[in-house]
């Protein structure tokens, strides 16, 4: 993959699939569509296609992210963001779109842009058993342990950064 480019072999499943697309030179995410026309209610959810199906190679993994203009704008979001497609895997893919708009329906069209396909290399890892773990600096702190959010500290600085 010298110029940056990887073959990803595609099938296009549905006659109203369109291939995954790069809307701007240097974009990490291909624009995936749906095939159909969806409306989602508030909080409701749906597994819609997309038209294809890829066959990523070995030591590559693709991941689907919701597109953040939609997500902000509209509410829609993925349930499972990002989705994985592991690479022996050859169905359609389909997006699990969420509507998270407290109040308004969403309505879709088929060929509407939802999600960005992104691929990336993966290292499978090898999970060694051990009686103890290494120590860290961070330790066992998690979920917004290392702070910064003000409603949640009332501050809006790290605990190790607090004089109180």
């Amino acid at each position: 993959m010298p110029d940056g480019q990887l073959d990803v072999p595609l099938l296009v499943t549905d006659p109203h699939g369109c291939p995954p697309a790069y809307a701007l030179p240097g974009d990490a995410g291909a624009d995936l569509r749906v095939t159909e026309d969806v409306v989602l209610e508030p909080f409701q959810r749906a597994l819609v296609g997309t038209g294809v199906a890829v066959a990523i190679p070995e030591g590559y993994a693709g991941f689907v992210h919701p597109r953040s203009g939609l997500a902000h704008r509209h509410g829609l979001s993925l349930v499972n963001a990002p989705g994985t497609i592991d690479a022996g895997y050859r169905g359609e893919i389909k997006v699990n779109l969420v509507n998270l708009d407290p109040r308004a329906p969403l309505r879709l069209q088929r060929g509407d842009r939802v999600a960005q396909l992104v691929v990336q290399p993966v290292v499978r890892a090898r999970f060694v058993p051990v009686d103890v773990l290494p120590v860290s600096v961070r330790g066992e702190g998690g979920h917004g342990s290392t702070g910064g959010h003000t409603a949640a500290t009332g501050t809006g600085a790290r605990p190790a950064d607090r004089t109180e």
